[in-house]
């Protein structure tokens, strides 16, 4: 049985394909069409899954969809009309969006994939979001909470999905799934939304306010401001708490007072906003403060806009902890509500790496999962599961150990593109001796590219698409923000550690081999004591890092390489950061790899076997 699932019009438009319940493919449309967050129909994404199979769409038994349409449309006809005349033109662009194409989105998928109207599905969206983390951990039992911008109403919800595992699939050292409570578990999934918060209120919304006024693009710099906040002081949490109000469940509502976004298409806050907060930060002006540049050596310092910035990077300290204070309320309340000691987790805002870091800290709950993909792209995945598993009530097999899940390309296609630039070239068939060269430039203190096997799911680059560099040289996090990356000076980098050894850099770790989100890195943790100074430039204002645990059996070559790395220097810890130039998608073929290796200070590509130098 194939099932496909489709996002798309809002943000992040996927696709995804599974075959009797296992995973296949599931890539997201940016990678094809080298659109940041493209959200158009995914025709390319959907083509790739479909080759991955070798099926056409003739041979799909489902396709679903990851939202309700029209119950969105209610939703922004209800809202544009009690806001109307204000909101005239969020009514005119919405109606100019949905007349040409998204309320057709039945009639183009019918004719894309040409299937009947009988195997097409629509699921809701937040549903399809608990799905996409529930129906991919290795629980059988997990309380779930899902937070976003919005859905087709809904902005959050807690809840809890139960499952059942095909015979002999329950997880090793999950007693959730062995022994005498699997073989008494009721055969049935289930997954039930029991909580939820309706728009206009939504934590998603409000972080994305708060990215607008610091001078960020909303639903694409919201990392920025969690990279920005640990330069500020949390001193205005009392004046963010005037726009949200929580209560003790995590339950929250927005003071509308002081928003804009639910009747206009240029502007999140009003004035109301600016009077409290002051004046927006600029737009792509430049970052700096005493903190980021203590021997003010800034080439355009300036004293006043230090200052200045310094009140930006309070606000997002600011914004930064009312949100970790409001979802772990949810989190705790979600384990008062169902007593479980797991917990799922997904939606946009769930990518807030500190704030997950603090729910496996700070609550009840032992383990945590999240899925890689998040926001709206995973909701493609998370539409397939649920219809398999629960309308179809087909048992589980499937755990998402990792996340190479894109498109892969043979050696004769990567040579040809080599061979197509004129770039002299190495192949080194042999994987020891190949990480053995990416370790000697690295302690050569060289950058180096990374491009192997299938392209990662979700927003994080894993050692498949990754660019690397020696965490202990401090000066490498200027290196590779400036020459390489081409981006503001306060961003950080991830550190990619073996995992039998994270616990040994990264305080309490008791046992990274059971945490999931470790792999994928959505979590922040601290580092130990000493620790940091081996590591420099991956450990972040205040001795934190998003971490990414590597194992053997899932990167091979990756982990060799940072095994090799730690033979030679102590340190198995490599710095990590996403193959891709400022404001481009990760890149997916060769030739997108080769152009950005052409663009950037990038000193040696290792692509699939070949090396090319410079």
């Amino acid at each position: 049985m194939y099932i496909l699932g489709i996002s798309c019009y809002y943000h992040d438009a996927a696709a995804s394909l599974l075959h009797d319940g296992m995973l296949v493919a599931a890539a997201e449309e940016e990678r094809f069409t080298r659109k940041k967050h493209d959200y158009s129909f995914p025709d390319h994404a959907i083509d790739f899954c479909l080759r991955q199979a070798g099926i056409t769409g003739q041979n799909l038994d489902l396709v679903v969809f990851y939202e309700k349409p029209l119950l969105k449309f209610e939703r922004i006809l209800m809202t544009t009309l009690q806001t109307f005349p204000q909101s005239w033109d969020v009514f005119r662009e919405s109606m100019i969006g949905w007349f040409n194409e998204k309320l057709w989105i039945k009639g183009h998928i019918l004719t894309k994939l040409n299937i009947p109207n009988e195997k097409l599905l629509f699921i809701e969206h937040h549903l399809s979001h608990a799905a996409s983390a529930f129906f991919c951990s290795p629980y059988e039992e997990a309380a779930i909470l899902t937070v976003d911008g919005v859905g087709e109403w809904t902005t959050a919800t807690v809840g809890r999905g139960r499952a059942f595992w095909a015979e002999g699939q329950g997880r090793q050292g999950e007693s959730e799934t062995r022994g005498k409570k699997e073989q008494s578990a009721t055969r049935s999934n289930s997954i039930e939304l029991f909580d939820e918060v309706n728009f206009p209120h939504s934590l998603g919304l409000l972080y994305s306010a708060f990215t607008a006024f610091l001078g960020f693009r909303i639903n694409n710099g919201e990392y920025k401001v969690m990279g920005m906040a640990p330069y500020g002081r949390p001193n205005r949490v009392e004046d963010i708490y005037k726009l949200i109000e929580v209560g003790d469940n995590g339950e929250f509502r927005l003071n509308m007072d002081y928003f804009c976004f639910h009747h206009s298409i240029s502007r999140t806050f009003n004035g109301n906003f600016v009077k409290l907060f002051g004046e927006p930060r600029v737009h792509e002006s430049a970052f700096y403060t005493l903190i980021t540049h203590p021997k003010q050596d800034h080439p355009q310092w300036n004293e006043a806009r230090a200052q200045s910035n310094q009140h930006y990077a309070d606000i997002a300290a600011s914004i930064q902890r009312v949100t970790e204070e409001t979802l772990l309320k949810m989190a705790s309340y979600a384990h008062r509500c169902t007593g479980l000691k797991k917990l799922c987790m997904a939606g946009g805002v769930v990518l807030n790496s500190v704030a997950n870091g603090r729910i496996l800290r700070e609550t009840p709950f032992e383990d945590v999962f999240i899925q890689p993909a998040a926001g709206d792209s995973g909701g493609a995945l998370g539409a397939a599961l649920y219809a398999y598993h629960v309308l179809l009530g087909q048992p589980r097999k499937f755990v998402m150990e990792h996340a190479y899940w894109g498109q892969g390309y043979s050696p004769d296609e990567v040579r040809a593109e080599i061979e197509a630039t004129g770039l002299p070239y190495q192949r080194i068939e042999d994987p020891e001796r190949l990480a053995q060269l990416m370790v000697d430039d690295l302690l050569a203190g060289k950058v180096i590219g990374l491009f192997q096997g299938r392209f990662e799911w979700g927003p994080r680059a894993l050692g498949n698409r990754s660019i690397l560099a020696d965490p202990r040289r401090a000066e490498m996090k200027a290196i590779v923000n400036a020459r390489i990356k081409f981006r503001e000076p306060f961003r950080p980098f991830a550190p990619a550690v073996l995992e039998e050894r994270a616990a040994d850099f990264y305080a309490d770790l008791d046992d990274p081999t059971r945490h999931y989100p470790l792999r994928h890195m959505l979590m922040v943790y601290h580092t130990k004591d000493g620790q940091g100074e081996k590591i420099k430039a991956v450990t972040h204002q205040g001795g934190t890092g998003r971490l990414q645990t590597v194992r053997r059996e899932w990167n091979p070559l990756y982990y060799r390489t940072i095994e090799l790395f730690g033979e030679a220097t102590g340190v198995p810890v490599l710095l990590n950061t996403s193959f891709n130039l400022r404001g481009e998608p990760i890149v997916n073929t060769p030739t997108n790899a080769l152009d950005t290796f052409a663009k950037s200070g990038i000193e040696t590509l290792y692509m699939d076997g070949y090396v090319i130098r410079k």
